[in-house]
């Protein structure tokens, strides 16, 4: 298991939903060529028969790439496809249940919001990493909750990964590796730019060389 949480760092790509089908399944195996190692199927559609096909073709992808596939908000497809990792929010089923359902091994990601105080509670039900967001405006969510950056260095001590999410781009990237997240979650940035092979090398180079500018200091 520790080595699996070690696989939350740098670019963590998560699948735009208006890709599906092919044009999905090329877009990510682009991003995959160009060094993205981490990757959530997000898709909020009932489509489930579509759901499924495009889960299990991303799962056989990443893993020819060696890159771990977390599934978004679905402990019934994560189970269906064998996927070995799931992200959750506030109104999905507990850790225990997703224990119960999944397994010991299946790394679970939990949405924290702006909630330290929720963190802690996760991270004693057994969490295996914590995301925090909106970090900025985001497109994809924007009614969601504030997240501050300092909230990066004040979840350091619980010692878990860190994940960032909500509105970061090219021009913020830097500045939330600085504050001190392990990774961050990208949609637009990466998916929805025009060159996704460049964004995706550009973006993991901006977040690689903050932190580790970062962490010698």
């Amino acid at each position: 298991m520790k080595r699996q949480r070690e696989r939350i760092c740098g670019l963590y790509g998560i699948t735009d939903g208006r890709l599906q089908g092919e044009a999905l399944l090329e877009t990510t195996e682009i991003a995959l060529r160009a060094g993205l190692r981490l990757l959530q199927y997000r898709d909020k559609t009932q489509e489930d028969g579509r759901r499924v096909q495009e889960a299990a073709a991303l799962l056989a992808l990443c893993r020819s790439y060696d890159a771990l596939l977390v599934i978004n908000d679905d402990p019934e497809l994560t189970r269906k496809i064998g996927a070995s990792a799931i992200h959750v929010g506030e109104e999905d089923p507990g850790i225990n249940d997703l224990r119960t359902l999944l397994g010991p091994e299946v790394l679970i990601g939990v949405s924290c919001y702006n909630d330290l105080e929720r963190a802690r509670r996760l991270v004693a039900a057994g969490a295996d990493y914590l995301a925090f967001g909106s970090v900025y405006p985001s497109p994809t969510k924007p009614k969601a909750r504030r997240a501050d950056l300092s909230l990066f260095r004040a979840a350091r001590p619980l010692g878990l990964p860190l994940v960032a999410i909500g509105g970061i781009t090219q021009d913020t990237m830097a500045e939330v590796a600085a504050a001190g997240a392990d990774a961050a979650a990208v949609i637009s940035a990466l998916f929805g730019a025009g060159d996704v092979a460049a964004a995706t090398q550009r973006l993991q180079g901006l977040f690689s060389g903050k932190a580790r500018r970062h962490h010698d200091q």
